[in-house]
């Protein structure tokens, strides 16, 4: 096993008073408790029976009256005649309820209608006939599925695969590796092993590894001798020294080109002791990285920080936790003299003070400061300030009670535990130097050690308190929040209660503002899938909604509609997504991949049927978008249509958009835009229309600073635009001509040093007009947001016009769909704050909700108006990559306030660009403005392109990437951004969570989770049964008759949030499988666990896995190997062979050093794990001998 772990507080029963489980059959039966009364009696329980047949694996799993409408929810599962489990089935709700007993015939209610109807209702694998169990197919659930399996080959290089063997000159320089790219002609055959993958729509991606299990290229096919290829180059250590995306692996001059080189491709170094130290980004300049002798990161400087002399830095306790960070100066001319003067400090511990030791940007600091890096006194800007176990002092007084449950004391002088471990504290200023705004937080718990709390004094003085009110199992009852921007002000109160169901699915949300009227802000009803299938939203009586809203869904989980926009009824939004069945097959066939051929909607303040049909290539990147309105003499009309065009890596090169003019009802080709780069950055935007509605391309070039960031867009009348450390805009100075008048504006941002928006100030004078400047300013406060507006002598601009060369659906705006209440004294006023269905006005005393697509896109906004009435506010049409349709002076698209939050629920600014958070995003242009933070997760794509150019499919949570393995709620598979992330994510009622966020006490959590397992398993080629298991020893366990299972705490414990993680764990429990097959004593011997262990360690996906992790199995592995060599006489080598084979073939950059070994192995042997420069803690022999499975 990878660790030994204890599970304590999962309660194992063989019988209950209410359970009424089948006698003589095998089974688990675990029942858990999520809420009890005040008497001390359980209210609601989960509770699950998996019986198990004679080989001791499972065959059937109940869930005991976990529907919504109180009914068993059944799990079948069988095997073939070889034990091996090819069919996975879809839990399915019963009639009624066996409390607990085996149910006979469990799929035979799958058939009605309101459950599965006639689809079928299994995933099936084909596998190879040999008895390596290879998948060579897998069908999906569901009719459509059947005949378009994803299909698997297996094979080896040959020189027709043109395989390019790219191999690097490595050297030594400035205390670092220094690899130079060179090629080495063509892989031969057999030299490097060959996988591939053709998905539903037989697009095919090929991977090609060598013997050490290391990527060396990945393919993907657009046609025959057409590919993108990304190629992995490795240093003659073994690490990763470049990666070639596709648009440089095309290029016959890459090796010898360092220009374009650094235009296009990933390059790294590494120290003496394979820490990565130095890294170049494609058209971003060179990163270094500066480490401490535990191995901890101490200070990053990218090119705009080097061109300053500054530092990143972070400061540790003696517990590894992260105390401190800010910016530096630096210490030496150099990467290697800082990190030589990181060298001296030790153990770089800072310990926590009981008095002030030095003030930094106005901050008290309660830490030794001089015991780290860097120099104290090279602090240039102190940017955060964390503390643990006790409250700082000046923290506020620490309640007693939240809401009737007792607080966790600091101490336990009169309690049994204490906040000692847990964050107390966390302190972060303003970004800017200058600025010593701070804004403190403060977290309290209740004694099971869970936040109830929150207490945050923002940067104004006022604040922003949380109280939770939490049932046993965790889930909240009530929370209050009380707010202030200043500490003057009046409080503002909002109360928030929840209603669950007897499994904890939410079934009423209710918000109160002071002391309104208690607004019900949704009702949910759900099928018997626990699926959303209607929401009532609004209004003060539950019989009385404003709104109820239907949702249907496919086989898959997929949602495929919300309300009927055929035929609304009264409904103001109607929206239909169509897969594998679009009406207009003829320009978009179906799809069975996960995208989208075509999507149909409507509005009631139109009533006009809207279908877009869409097309994309075999890199599933959306290449044409085409418009119609069905219900029209002339459906075909084209009005919107969009046409793309990419380059290898993603990025646009040409794009012509359909829009309606200023005036008149006739579409026309607005923009055919021809996208020039220089590497990835765009350099130029030709705008060949000749007609001005569009996009209003200058031909101006396009400039960048040294990370990257766009520091101007002329074409848009943006002279200048300045950054961050975080690469954040600053500043914006735009100069904009329309109709002959010319408008000069200016925004500035204020940050906190977490990248959190804190205030936006918009300046704008209008020449001709007296030169009248109008400010705006916003401050954004925990989500409460309030605006100033100072118009000067009263003249009120059109606040929309600036925008013209921006974002044409607002050029055509009228004054009074800008800034609703713009004039009047200038003062601060609180706008809004956002609700789980919209948002609530304070300036319109009222609740404003959204309907939002599958994406998340605001489409309809409404509300009650004065007279009680219910009023559509803002609508919204968007082109595939997030522009509002343009449609002259039919557009009812507003602009201010909450009307900005439009495409992905992001703030559409003054500039034209939406606020992601970590990046600005043009969607005229379906392009960011800055590198993509994690671009090293998606080499294969442009770090500028959106959503992997498939919009419809795709989003962008905060600009930094596209989220990744996503699974509904019963762990059915849904659709993967890109297998390079790493996370999973689960589609709960409550929305997304990982593994370790799931409740395992609640019933059908454990056969979700083990249906996400069993997907992983299937990738790695394992048969046999994989799921969760209350039962067994470590992490997870084989049980010796072919099915591994994984243990609840442990995935409670957040490793296995990490995709590779799972990955890596059933390599290493699908190998003991088939060295046990091979093992005829019977036996598991240390000889053959140490197999598994560097076999494991072999896979590329160990290498992805988090660093401790990494470790752990490097111990574990020693350990085995010493063992093996001291008890197993067939063992017969010297340790060390196996050792240095480890040491030389694992992907992960791990290193075992064992001191005093050889053959007699005495006790005095000790073993080291080193990653990097970090040395893992030293065991002696007698430590580790012997370990436990």
């Amino acid at each position: 096993m990878k660790k030994i772990i204890i599970p304590i507080g999962v309660l194992l029963m063989a019988h209950s008073v209410n359970a009424q489980l089948t006698q003589g059959e095998n089974y688990v039966y675990s029942k858990s408790y999520l809420d009890y009364n005040s008497g001390g009696q359980p209210t609601k329980t989960s509770e699950t029976v998996q019986y198990i047949d004679g080989l001791g694996r499972p065959k059937q799993v109940v869930n005991i009256k976990a529907s919504p409408l109180g009914r068993d929810v059944v799990t079948h599962i069988e095997y073939d005649q070889f034990g091996r489990q090819v069919f996975d089935f879809l839990p399915v709700p019963q009639p009624g309820t066996q409390n607990g007993g085996i149910v006979p015939l469990s799929l035979a209610n799958a058939t009605q209608p309101d459950i599965y109807g006639s689809e079928k209702i299994y995933s099936e694998k084909i596998l190879e006939n040999s008895p390596l169990d290879r998948v060579l197919e897998q069908k999906q659930v569901g009719n459509a599925w059947n005949t378009q399996p994803v299909k698997f080959g297996y094979d080896v290089v040959t020189v027709a695969d043109r395989v390019k063997k790219f191999i690097t000159v490595t050297s030594w320089e400035n205390g670092a590796t220094k690899s130079r790219l060179e090629e080495n002609w063509l892989y031969t055959d057999g030299q490097l092993y060959k996988n591939s993958v053709k998905d539903e729509d037989l697009n095919e991606t090929i991977e090609f590894k060598n013997g050490k299990g290391q990527t060396i290229l990945v393919r993907k096919v657009i046609a025959n001798d057409e590919y993108a290829d990304t190629y992995y180059v490795y240093n003659e250590f073994n690490q990763l020294a470049f990666v070639v995306p596709p648009l440089a692996s095309i290029r016959g001059d890459i090796v010898a080109n360092t220009v374009k080189q650094d235009e296009l491709c990933y390059q790294y170094s590494y120290d003496g002791r394979g820490r990565l130290v130095e890294k170049k980004l494609p058209g971003k300049g060179r990163e270094f990285m500066v480490y401490d002798k535990q191995d901890r990161l101490v200070a990053t400087q990218d090119a705009n920080l080097n061109a300053k002399g500054h530092w990143l830095y972070t400061k540790y306790d003696q517990f590894g936790r992260v105390i401190m960070t800010g910016i530096c100066l630096a210490m030496g001319n150099s990467r290697l003299e800082e990190q030589n003067y990181a060298n001296t400090k030790g153990s770089n511990n800072e310990t926590r003070s009981s008095s002030v030791v030095v003030n930094y940007s106005g901050m008290g600091v309660y830490y030794s400061v001089a015991q780290g890096y860097p120099q104290y006194d090279k602090v240039y800007n102190f940017l955060s300030l964390n503390y643990y176990d006790t409250y700082p002092v000046g923290a506020p007084d620490i309640p007693s009670q939240i809401l009737g449950d007792s607080v966790l004391p600091e101490n336990t002088q009169n309690s049994t535990s204490s906040t000692k471990g847990l964050p107390t504290a966390s302190y972060i200023k303003n970004t800017e130097a200058s600025d010593y705004g701070w804004t403190r937080n403060y977290t309290y718990y209740d004694i099971k050690g869970r936040p109830i709390g929150t207490y945050s004094i923002n940067h104004l003085g006022g604040y922003t308190k949380t109280e939770s009110k939490l049932d046993f199992g965790g889930a909240p009852q009530m929370v209050i929040t009380k707010h202030k921007r200043l500490e003057t002000d009046t409080e503002r109160v909002i109360t928030e209660n929840f209603t669950y169901d007897h499994q904890n699915r939410l079934l009423v949300h209710k918000h109160q503002v002071d002391g309104n009227p208690e607004e019900i802000l949704v009702q949910n009803k759900y099928n018997e899938l626990s699926q959303v299938e209607n929401k009532k939203v609004g209004g003060v009586s539950m019989g009385s909604p404003l709104q109820s809203i239907d949702y249907k869904y496919n086989i898959r989980g997929w949602m495929t509609q919300i309300n009927d926009p055929v035929s609304l009824n009264g409904k103001l939004f109607g929206y239909k997504v169509k897969y594998t069945d679009p009406v207009y097959s003829s320009i978009s066939p179906g799809k069975f991949n996960g995208n989208i051929a075509e999507i149909d909607w409507n509005m009631s303040t139109v009533n006009n049927l809207k279908r877009y049909n869409y097309t994309y290539d075999k890199l599933n990147r959306l290449t044409d978008a085409e418009y119609a309105e069905p219900e029209k003499t002339n459906p075909h009309n084209k009005n919107f249509d969009e046409r793309l065009i990419y380059d290898l890596n993603g990025n646009i090169a040409f794009l012509k958009r359909n829009a309606l003019p200023v005036f008149g009802s006739t579409s026309t080709q607005v923009d055919d835009l021809e996208y020039k780069y220089i590497g990835n950055r765009l350099n130029q935007v030709i705008e060949s229309s000749l007609n001005d509605t569009g996009y209003e391309g200058g031909n101006n070039i396009i400039e960048y600073d040294l990370n990257g960031n766009m520091i101007n867009m002329k074409d848009k009348g943006i002279q200048t635009i300045t950054y961050n450390y975080l690469s954040l805009p600053n500043t914006f100075d735009i100069v904009q001509t329309t109709m002959g008048v010319t408008f000069r504006s200016n925004l500035g941002y204020l940050y906190r040093a977490d990248g959190t928006k804190l205030k936006k100030i918009y300046t704008g004078r209008m020449d001709g007009r007296g030169a009248v400047t109008t400010t705006r300013m916003t401050d954004y406060l925990d989500g409460f947001q309030y605006s100033y507006i100072d118009t000067g002598d009263g003249f009120q601009p059109c606040l929309g016009c600036r925008t013209e060369s921006a974002f044409e659906e607002q050029a055509y705006e009228n004054v009074g769909k800008t800034f609703p209440g713009l004039g009047g004294t200038p003062e601060w006023k609180l706008d809004f704050v956002p609700t789980a269905e919209g948002f609530y006005s304070f300036t319109e005393n009222r609740y404003i909700y959204q309907y939002r697509d599958h994406l998340g896109n605001a489409r309809v906004s409404f509300a009650k108006n004065s007279t009680g009435a219910l009023e559509v506010t803002d609508t919204n049409n968007y082109y595939p990559f997030g522009l509002n349709h343009i449609e002259g002076m039919l557009s009812s698209s507003n602009f201010g306030g909450y009307y900005s939050y439009k495409y992905n629920g992001k703030e559409l600014q003054e500039s034209g660009m939406y606020d992601y958070g970590a990046r600005f995003y043009m969607p005229d242009l379906g392009r960011w403005d800055a590198i993509d933070p994690l671009a090293e997760k998606m080499t294969r794509h442009s770090p500028y392109n959106y959503a992997f150019d498939n919009p419809i499919r795709f989003i962008d949570p905060d600009g930094r990437a596209p989220v990744d393995d996503h699974f509904n709620k019963y762990g059915r598979y849904m659709y993967t951004d890109n297998k390079k992330t790493n996370n999973v994510i689960i589609h709960t009622d409550k929305g997304n969570a990982s593994l370790s966020q799931l409740d395992y006490s609640k019933k059908g959590t454990i056969t979700a989770v083990s249906k996400v397992l069993a997907h992983y398993a299937g990738e790695k080629n394992i048969g046999g049964y994989v799921g969760v298991g209350t039962y067994g020893k470590g992490d997870a366990h084989t049980n010796g008759r072919g099915n591994i299972f994984f243990n609840t705490t442990s995935l409670k414990g957040g490793e296995y949030d990490n995709a590779y993680y799972i990955r890596s764990t059933l390599n290493h429990e699908g190998g003991k499988l088939g060295h046990k097959n091979e093992n005829f004593k019977g036996d598991y011997t240390f000889t053959l666990h140490s197999k598994v262990y560097l076999n494991e360690a072999k896979d590329p996906d160990f290498g992805k896995t988090p660093d401790n992790s990494r470790a752990g199995q490097a111990a574990s592995f020693g350990q085995h190997v010493l063992n093996a060599a001291e008890k197993e006489s067939s063992y017969g080598n010297n340790p060390m062979d196996m050792i240095n084979q480890y040491n030389e073939e694992n992907t992960g950059g791990v290193y075992i050093n064992v001191y005093n070994s050889g053959n007699n192995l005495p006790t005095s042997t000790k073993l080291t794990v080193q990653i990097g420069n970090k040395i893992y803690p030293t065991k002696s022999y007698e430590d580790i001998k012997h370990p436990q499975e």
